[in-house]
């Protein structure tokens, strides 16, 4: 009896929290659907007009929906790729004993807390200018043509920078996960004659699985709405090679002002995130269980 009061007083309590949360999230999403059927576009005020599913028919048949749809799955697979690998690495470096290991720690898990806007801005007038940028330099000491990265390879340019920011959220987990190992399971194997690739693949790895499969999880989620890197670096360009769905939703409500397209492709990418984050659910669902 008294476990059902406590349950029921929690619900009490936590039910105003809830309320805002629903209301904070249901009114935006609800406008979004109704302008999304709606001609709207800001250039001509006093002129909407219902138009049912035109504006989805419209966001889904432009070929930049193509393009940009593509390019979200490489910029995510790739900057997943870069901090899965990159993060397990780094993972088993700062996992070895040695001098000034807190510091090294700190240095790593520093570019995390700097703003993307910031980090693109330092990555494309320090490292990655055609002129004055770090790379140029490089590449004029070796002897080599120097490479405009943003116009020549605009979308990996993007990927780098993005999983430089994400790379240290990954190494976190794992170091984290890495540190719980049970040390005996791999002396063990080690005197057995387990060299080091064995135990990492045996024993380090199968470990990892649960950390790995939370990096991916959380990474996907966001990364599925990148914007800040793509508007400081690219703005999308050259053509549509950088322009993700996030960023080809902002170039129609406020470039093109077309509000009604842009709150379709809205509701389009919503959906597609939610496909998405339900089937990484079900899958860290089973890895957990």
């Amino acid at each position: 009896m008294a476990t059902l009061h406590t349950r029921s007083l929690a619900r009490v309590m936590i039910s105003p929290a809830v309320l805002i949360l629903l209301v904070w999230m249901i009114i935006p999403l609800a406008m979004t659907l109704y302008f999304s059927l709606l001609r709207y576009n800001l250039l001509m005020p006093g002129l909407e007009e219902f138009t049912g599913l035109a504006n989805y028919e419209f966001f889904l048949t432009d070929p930049a929906f193509v393009d940009s749809l593509v390019n979200t799955l490489l910029l995510v697979g790739g900057v997943l790729v870069v901090t899965v690998i990159g993060g397990t690495l780094l993972a088993l470096l700062l996992d070895q004993p040695s001098w000034g290991r807190g510091i090294v720690r700190l240095l790593v898990i520093a570019p995390f807390f700097v703003m993307p806007t910031v980090s693109a801005l330092v990555w494309k007038n320090m490292f990655m200018h055609s002129v004055n940028g770090l790379f140029t330099w490089i590449a004029h000491s070796l002897g080599f043509e120097p490479i405009d990265w943003l116009a020549e390879f605009p979308l990996f340019s993007i990927t780098m920078i993005v999983a430089w920011g994400w790379l240290p959220f990954a190494t976190l987990i794992i170091l984290t996960a890495l540190q719980s190992l049970d040390q005996s399971q791999k002396e063990a194997a080690e005197l057995d004659g387990a060299g080091p690739i064995s135990v990492f693949a045996y024993i380090t790895l199968p470990h990892l699985t649960r950390a790995l499969t939370v990096v991916v999880l959380i990474e996907t989620i966001f990364l599925l709405s990148v914007f800040a890197e793509i508007l400081v670096t690219t703005n999308g360009g050259p053509g549509t090679e950088s322009t993700n769905i996030s960023y080809l939703i902002y170039a129609q409500a406020l470039l093109q002002f077309d509000v009604g397209a842009a709150s379709a492709g809205g509701i389009v990418a919503i959906l597609l995130a939610n496909i998405v984050a339900i089937f990484l659910i079900r899958m860290i669902g089973r890895n957990l269980g």
